[in-house]
């Protein structure tokens, strides 16, 4: 083929070996079919090694090479260790004829960490598409620090992983057990301890920064670079979650001196060439707690009988310039992080709770999105502006609901801005019905939220408030995003999309399943299934046949269906816990390059544009959305908005894992003190290992070992999810109640142990009596 002017880009070389024979060409083979010469050679040199780094081609050997998303014989993505040694790796593209992971045996795991990028090398597959890998390559390492408690040894020092997925402890080599001294001023109640000798740190938690990765049998090797302090002290807990999900605690010198020199003032030319909304009384509605206030909104009804919804977002992106430090390193944290008792925010606070945030009665610039929006819900018009707006109060969702339920002291109050409220609820509930309309899932499951004492102790948890105020806010700032995504879609721009792709057949037909067993069908008639007979040995050498039944690849389902069993389920016994099954049958929304509709939102296009103070992709589609209204097409080509999305996508899902953990962790601290009572709870799993139930009112979750069931012997049953007794027959199963006691509660790995509380019979508590 004839070599362009400018030469192939990597996407389109990219494609142009995934459109060869087994997706596989060489270096050679290239270089005379682009034509490349001199530096252009040295150029797709270059872009080969790039594509192999990010395990978009697999290097088979020097020169010759396969496009991982073609391949059945390799496949890259990041390995999940499972704590008895062995793991699967978790593909970035589903491979042909492989249902689910791909499994990789004790052996061949120890040479990499969990959360290794890797390749592999399928090895086998079985009938029931159950494939095995070896490793090939460790494209990247997810863990530069350890974080853990150190241990003295006869045989040397080392420390324990505080994550149970990596197995192996690491050795801390002579001279290497003191780090250099540096307090650090982003801790959280735990000071900086001192220490003289290896032999005080015995016992303490310490992070370390790996010199040596384990292979050829060998453990890892590290230095200690920071002493955390003893595992009980206040605090220590949030120390070790963000160091263990390697979330970025302190910013660079260069960034916080960038901030430091930002004027808080906004220069006279550039509020001339913005449109002035400040005579408006926009409002900000957030939580109590809220530092950074990223939107704002106002709403009036137009003399034709639409509505003007005004969304005012914080223009980050006139403060943030791309490349510059702040930037650098706001791409790469991602996201805020927030835990119960503090944040590690995206933006240095100079820019994130001042500066940028749309405080009340200052001056503030924002980027706008106008719409029109008819009795329908349906957008009339749209107009996309740089703004400057003065927020004429912050409110919280509690004055707002107050408002609206008539509390005569929060109108008064109020007053001037009650009207605007109302209308706003107005809006809200038209957007609403207009997205139910086309099918749009609403899922309303309670969220926990942890309480704390005046000394910062966890005191309980409670449900979070969720109220009209709450769907106000939810529903125009989905209206503005899906305004934003459709705009610039139509502009031919290349863009972040937020998008939610259609579930796995496999989970559509589980959920099925276990919904019938409650009397219930999202409606989608007969499920196609393929059936497979397998034949496993046992330990013992036994031959176990097992039916493994598949769903069909051609299954889907809409999400209007979701929908309507929803509503059917409003208000029954089981609404909580097939709500919470049918969530977990959903895939996970993530960032990407590619349009690819959002199913949960039944929406054909969506992004994130409305809070670009905690959201690293929401500040880049500002500055194409920017771009865009000086007429300009944004510098970002789409291979570098595929890195951003891949990239935002994985730190969304690092600060959801870090926040979740953390909670889970304060929950079993808080637990300790109630071992031995009793509780009501719902049983929301179960697995040959036994029950897991969830605790109604206070949302803490613990395993009931199968063996510690009451009166027989049970066993699990996999085709109908059920645990059942071999004598009695007495059968627990998902959904059902039963009532608890704490038997045990291990803090750190955040596991509670509970057993059943077995009411005594009517006959035998007569036969107690009368022993009285």
């Amino acid at each position: 083929m004839q070599r362009t002017a400018g030469g192939p880009t990597e996407r389109t070389l990219l494609q142009h070996i995934s459109r060869l024979p087994h997706a596989r060409a060489t270096f050679k083979q290239l270089v005379r079919e682009f034509g490349a010469r001199g530096g252009a050679r040295e150029q797709m040199e270059e872009m080969l090694q790039r594509l192999a780094d990010r395990g978009d081609l697999v290097e088979l050997r020097s020169g010759h090479y396969v496009a991982a998303r073609h391949s059945r014989e390799y496949t890259v993505g990041r390995l999940r260790v499972h704590r008895d040694g062995y793991g699967f790796l978790i593909s970035d593209h589903p491979v042909e004829g492989v249902k689910g992971d791909v499994f990789l045996p004790p052996d061949v795991v120890q040479r990499a960490m969990h959360g290794d990028r890797l390749v592999v090398r399928i090895t086998r597959i079985d009938e029931a598409g159950r494939a095995e890998g070896e490793i090939l390559r460790i494209l990247k390492r997810a863990h530069m620090t350890v974080v853990g408690e150190f241990r003295v040894r006869k045989d040397g020092n080392f420390v324990r992983p505080h994550d149970e997925r990596i197995q192996d402890w690491i050795e801390i080599p002579d001279g290497m057990e003191l780090p250099p001294s540096h307090e650090s001023p982003h801790r959280v109640g735990v000071k900086a301890v001192a220490v003289d000798r290896p032999e005080d740190l015995d016992g303490m938690i310490v992070n370390v920064e790996i010199l040596e990765y384990p292979a050829g049998g060998e453990s890892a090797a590290g230095r200690v670079i920071e002493v955390l302090g003893y595992p009980d002290d206040f605090g220590i807990d949030v120390e070790i979650v963000i160091r263990k999900h390697h979330i970025p605690r302190e910013f660079p010198e260069e960034a916080l001196d960038q901030a430091r020199r930002i004027p808080s003032t906004i220069p006279p030319a550039e509020i001339a060439r913005r449109r002035d909304f400040r005579g408006l009384d926009v409002v900000t509605i957030d939580g109590e707690t809220a530092r950074d206030f990223d939107d704002a909104v106002w709403v009036e009804r137009l003399p034709n009988g639409n509505y003007a919804l005004q969304v005012h977002i914080a223009d980050v992106s006139y403060y943030v310039r791309p490349g510059s430090p702040i930037d650098l390193e706001a791409a790469l944290r991602g996201t805020s992080v927030y835990f119960p008792d503090r944040a590690v925010p995206m933006l240095p606070v100079e820019l994130s709770t001042d500066i940028c945030s749309l405080r009340p009665h200052v001056d503030r610039l924002v980027l706008s999105a106008l719409l029109e929006i008819d009795h329908r819900g349906g957008i009339v018009s749209q107009e996309f502006a740089r703004g400057i707006i003065r927020s004429a109060g912050r409110m919280t969702y509690t004055n707002v609901h107050e408002i609206l339920e008539g509390d005569a002291e929060q109108r008064e109050r109020y007053a001037p801005l009650v009207d605007r409220f109302e209308l706003m609820r107005e809006l809200a509930l038209v957007l609403n019905r207009m997205r139910a309309r086309r099918g749009s899932i609403d899922f309303d499951l309670p969220e926990p939220v942890i309480e704390f004492d005046l000394s910062g102790e966890m005191v309980g948890v409670v449900r979070a408030p969720r109220n009209i105020a709450h769907r106000i806010i939810e529903e125009f700032m989905l209206a503005a995003n899906e305004a934003v995504a459709s705009h610039l879609e139509t502009a031919d721009l290349p863009m972040v999309y937020r998008i939610h792709e259609p579930p796995d057949p496999k989970r559509i037909l589980d959920f099925e399943t276990l919904a019938a067993t409650f009397g219930y069908s999202m409606g989608i008639g007969g499920v196609p299934v393929k059936r497979f007979r397998n034949v496993d040995r046992t330990r013992d050498g036994r031959k176990a046949r097992k039916d493994i039944t598949l769903a069909d690849e051609t299954l889907t389902v809409s999400p209007r269906a979701y929908q309507k069993l929803i509503a059917q389920l409003q208000g029954k016994p089981e609404e909580r816990i097939l709500t919470y099954l049918m969530l977990r049958s959903l895939k996970q929304a993530r960032y990407s390059e590619e349009n690819r509709r959002h199913y949960a939102l039944a929406a054909p296009s969506y992004t994130h544009f409305t809070s670009p103070i905690r959201r690293y992709p929401d500040l880049v589609v500002h500055r194409i959305l920017s771009g865009y209204l000086d007429g300009e097409r944004a510098a970002l080509h789409e291979e570098e908005l595929r890195v951003i999305a891949e990239e935002s996508s994985l730190t969304e899902r690092r600060a959801d894992e870090a926040e979740r953990e953390l909670v889970e962790w304060k929950k079993a601290r808080f637990m300790e003190q109630r071992v031995g009572e009793e509780f009501e709870a719902l049983v929301i799993s179960t697995s040959k290992y036994g029950l897991f139930v969830e605790l109604q009112e206070i949302f803490i979750e613990g395993l009931v070992p199968i063996d510690t069931l009451p009166g027989d012997s049970y066993r699990y049953h996999e085709n109908t999810r059920k645990i059942i007794g071999e004598r009695s027959r007495r059968e627990f199963s998902i959904g059902g109640r039963v009532r608890v006691i704490l038997d045990r509660v291990e803090a750190v790995e955040r596991k509670l142990q509970f057993s059943i509380v077995e009411e005594t019979p009517p006959r035998a508590r007569r036969r107690q009596k009368s022993r009285r």
